[in-house]
């Protein structure tokens, strides 16, 4: 698979089906949370809510949701990425920065300047990723898990 044009488009019906289609690496599943969670919780908070699909062309490649509550009194939920997955096939060939940086564009508009992700730590999991694409470790959770962020 080539690299085409990456886009975004709103989570819909159209794309839905495709977006629970994506696969992870042998590994990744104990790190990510099926998209169809993220769907639903769209729709019941739709003006927090910010689900994407990325289209490589008119394949869907990836998924992103981010979640903006400025008021959220915890201070890692108010501008965060709350699920981000790029089909296995895709990895490696910038689908998840760009995901990543058209994500934090939309909070910048929001009038943010920090974009905030939780990561489990593990072999396999996201930590690297997100310190490779700017993201600082500041702290971690109650359940151990580090909070990353990004200044924006």
């Amino acid at each position: 698979m080539s690299m085409g044009t990456l886009r975004l488009e709103e989570l819909s019906a159209k794309t839905i089906v495709a977006a629970n289609r994506l696969t992870l690496r042998p590994g990744q599943e104990q790190f990510v949370t099926p998209v169809s969670y993220s769907a639903a919780d769209a729709y019941v908070n739709p003006t927090t809510t910010w689900a994407r699909v990325v289209l490589d062309d008119d394949d869907v490649v990836g998924f992103i949701r981010g979640n903006f509550d400025a008021d959220s009194p915890k201070p890692e939920f108010r501008s965060c990425i709350w699920r981000i997955n790029v089909d296995a096939t895709a990895q490696g060939r910038g689908i998840g920065k760009f995901a990543v940086h058209a994500l934090a564009d939309e909070a910048r508009q929001r009038g943010f300047h920090t974009v905030t992700v939780i990561w489990e730590t593990g072999d396999d999991g996201p930590g690297d990723f997100f310190r490779h694409i700017g993201f600082v470790e500041t702290g971690d959770t109650e359940y151990g898990e580090k909070i990353g962020a990004l200044t924006i």
